[in-house]
């Protein structure tokens, strides 16, 4: 009995592990590459870099506040000191601890460029030479304003600049995941062109057979000959040979797709053929001003080209003189207690002025300039050589789609022809009304219209994402891929 249950045991541990089937659309394998591939997964980090360098901006537009701390600071050394009784200089020791704290809020002001304030600080010294004593001294409140006169405003490029780099961040990703479709479409293509091709040869196999057994019957009677029969056991042979062949490609093709998917490697995947696409038209002037305005790549050189106008600007400011300015009121106490440093507090000023001029520095300024210019001018010059590379290219993707539908419709015409025909010439041949190479010309025709309707659906799909990838505009439904973002978003 205890063998019995061990056996059983084996058996159950060592059983094959059944492979797990799905079948999945055209729209779910899209579905499932933009949320599980790894493509995906690294687009959205990389928008999500993007996302949260966005929020730093917007949080450096709001007031901010900090505090800076010493909270113990100890002095211990020798020092020089005038003896007035001797009337001379002697060096004394000297003993401190000090310590010190305060807080402050800035506010940036964008359109100037300056940053306002507002501080308060407590500081407390406690000395032990020969006269001890200890002191605190309080800056109860104090408001300034500090800024460059006529320095660069980084402020005033940062909310031109980071808003249109957001703005292209969430565009890319949209454009990014488009090519995710692009790529699921060509994976699932792949494997239907490889469980197709693995159908034809599964029918060539049988086929053979039932014609090789027929042209023994045949050649028994003398109704064809040796070379006949020998070509019909070729075709038999060559048959089981592409059978074998289709099948380590359906592997592969499965394996692709799942690994894409990020499914498991052993997962069957069944596909259901997507029907013929309804007629979509779509004006090329339509498809031009949504990329205009939503290609990632053309806001991507608009940025480039704000970056080079500011530091251009950066440049010819730095090349002339620089003033700035610091002012600030509030007020301060000191007293040998910390109640007293709070009590009755004078006013405190401060009114800074600081001026820096170039007097020779041998053309490097002049040169800074300079080369800024140029790299503006090349950013346009780069800008506008990709729009009319990227308007070429929806042009002819435009003009591809629309040729791409009426393939499809000719490819499946083909194809019910060629299945009609290898039907009727197989039957011909049955009864002796058809040749070797009739049968043979008429399985080629098939076999090629089956790949080549399969060909045309890839491409029409091909051409439906590229062209929503470059536009970001579905235009089945006529409504921007922007509007989808913000609603998962």
């Amino acid at each position: 009995m205890k063998t019995g249950k061990i056996l059983l045991f084996l058996i159950i541990l060592f059983q094959p592990i059944s492979v797990s089937a799905i079948e999945l659309t055209l729209d779910k394998v899209i579905e499932l590459a933009n949320d599980s591939s790894l493509m995906a997964f690294r687009y959205r980090n990389m928008y999500q870099a993007n996302y949260w360098q966005y929020v730093s901006f917007r949080a450096d537009r709001l007031p901010s506040l900090s505090l800076t701390a010493t909270p113990a600071k100890y002095y211990r050394y020798m020092t020089q000191r005038y003896d007035s009784e001797q009337n001379i200089d002697v060096f004394r020791q000297q003993q401190m601890f000090s310590a010190s704290a305060g807080l402050e809020v800035t506010q940036n002001f964008d359109l100037l460029g300056g940053s306002f304030y507002l501080e308060t600080d407590l500081e407390y010294m406690r000395n032990f030479g020969l006269n001890k004593y200890t002191q605190y001294s309080s800056v109860p409140v104090r408001i300034g304003y500090r800024q460059s006169l006529l320095g660069f405003n980084a402020f005033k490029w940062e909310r031109k600049i980071e808003p249109l780099r957001y703005e292209k961040a969430k565009k890319e990703l949209i454009y990014n995941m488009e090519s995710v479709s692009e790529q699921a479409v060509t994976y699932f293509f792949a494997l239907a062109l490889a469980q197709a091709e693995l159908r034809l040869a599964e029918e060539n196999v049988a086929s053979c057979d039932t014609l090789y057994v027929i042209g023994e019957r045949r050649f028994k009677i003398a109704a064809i000959s040796r070379a006949e029969l020998l070509t019909l056991e070729l075709d038999k042979v060559n048959a089981r040979n592409t059978l074998e062949n289709c099948r380590i490609a359906l592997k592969r093709a499965t394996f692709s797709l799942a690994s894409f998917l990020g499914m498991d490697k052993n997962t069957e995947i069944q596909l259901r053929m997507p029907g013929r696409p309804l007629a979509t038209d779509i004006p090329v002037d339509v498809a031009l001003a949504m990329a205009k305005e939503n290609n990632p790549t053309l806001l991507g050189h608009r940025q480039t080209i704000l970056e080079g106008e500011r530091d251009l600007n950066r440049a010819k400011v730095e090349s002339r003189f620089n003033a700035s300015v610091n002012a600030s009121v509030g007020f301060n106490q000191v007293a040998d207690d910390l109640s007293g440093a709070y009590r009755s507090p004078l006013r405190q000023d401060l009114v800074s002025i600081s001026v820096s001029v170039p007097l020779i520095d041998w053309g490097v300024r002049k040169g800074k300039v300079n080369m800024a210019r140029n790299n503006l001018n090349v950013s346009k010059i780069a800008a506008r050589q990709e729009e009319l590379s990227i308007e070429e290219d929806i042009i002819m993707t435009v003009s591809d789609y629309e040729v791409r539908q009426r393939l499809i419709a000719s490819a499946s015409e083909a194809l019910d022809l060629a299945e009609t025909a290898y039907t009727q010439t197989r039957q011909r041949f049955i009864i002796g009304k058809a040749d070797i190479n009739s049968i043979t010309l008429s399985l080629n025709r098939r076999q090629e219209a089956a790949k080549n309707y399969i060909s045309a659906l890839q491409n029409f799909w091909l051409s439906h994402y590229k062209i929503r990838r470059l536009t970001l505009h579905d235009f089945e439904f006529d409504i921007p891929l922007t509007e989808k973002f913000e609603l998962k978003n």
